[in-house]
């Protein structure tokens, strides 16, 4: 079996009194995507943001591609790959598609950093930036404004942007946050289409997404996992219905 490309170990975080992520112990293997599912205030986001290195740890260790990354700060996470999509959209509307793209692969690898030509000029940026929104079905929406595009397509953007920063692994944070139905059915498509190509920690409240998504689910409760394992072992659990009742489907 191979190792995890992500191993979190106790990880506990407290804000005063209150104890948001207590004793967390995941692994994320290689090509899976990994769910973690939970009523809200139950730790989702700041679990996220201690994987990152956002959110300092009060004790607990991050091992990420066989390294303790720890004590690492985010930008060096971030160029190991530890690759992250917010829960508000984080595009540059005064862009085009495809400049957000290119300027996100500027960003993480460098290149002439001319302020005299948008980075979407030069063609090895171009051709990145246009892979990945290939990629997201977004490339017949590459010249148009970032501002123009519907809520679902701009956070189909922002899974593209986060493709060209060469991710080792993708933490995505309510990708279908405020979508209806038509844009999160797209959105999952996408998902499907890039799963097996990139392992995935995807924090997401819509059940129906998360059992076609993901491989193994994790459910956080105030702060500690009260159940982990493939999608019919957690909608079966006692606990987890428990937790959820009157809030969440699992049918």
């Amino acid at each position: 079996m191979s190792s995890p490309i992500l191993s979190l170990n106790g990880l506990a975080k407290s804000f005063g009194a209150l104890k948001v992520t207590d004793g967390v112990t995941l692994d994320i293997a290689p090509g899976e995507i990994h769910a973690v599912i939970g009523p809200n205030g139950a730790g989702k986001t700041t679990l996220i943001g201690e994987i990152t290195g956002e959110v300092p740890l009060d004790a607990g260790t991050v091992t990420f591609a066989g390294q303790d990354i720890t004590r690492w700060p985010v930008h060096r996470r971030a160029l190991a790959g530890l690759t992250r999509s917010f829960q508000i959209t984080q595009v540059l509307p005064g862009f085009s598609v495809v400049e957000n793209v290119a300027t996100a692969a500027q960003a993480h690898d460098g290149s002439s950093f001319s302020f005299f030509r948008p980075a979407a000029t030069e063609r090895r940026l171009n051709d990145r930036a246009m892979t990945a929104l290939a990629q997201v079905g977004l490339a017949d929406r590459a010249r148009s404004g970032a501002a123009s595009l519907s809520h679902g397509e701009k956070r189909q953007l922002e899974i593209a942007m986060a493709l060209v920063a060469e991710p080792r692994l993708l933490l995505l944070d309510e990708p279908m946050a405020g979508m209806g139905r038509e844009e999160t059915e797209r959105m999952v498509d996408v998902l499907m289409a890039l799963k097996g190509r990139y392992p995935m920690v995807l924090v997401e409240h819509d059940m129906h997404a998360v059992f076609r998504l993901a491989d193994r689910i994790s459910v956080l409760v105030y702060g500690r996992v009260i159940a982990s394992g493939t999608p019919d072992q957690v909608r079966a659990d006692p606990a987890v219905r428990e937790a959820y009742l009157g809030e969440e489907e699992f049918a």
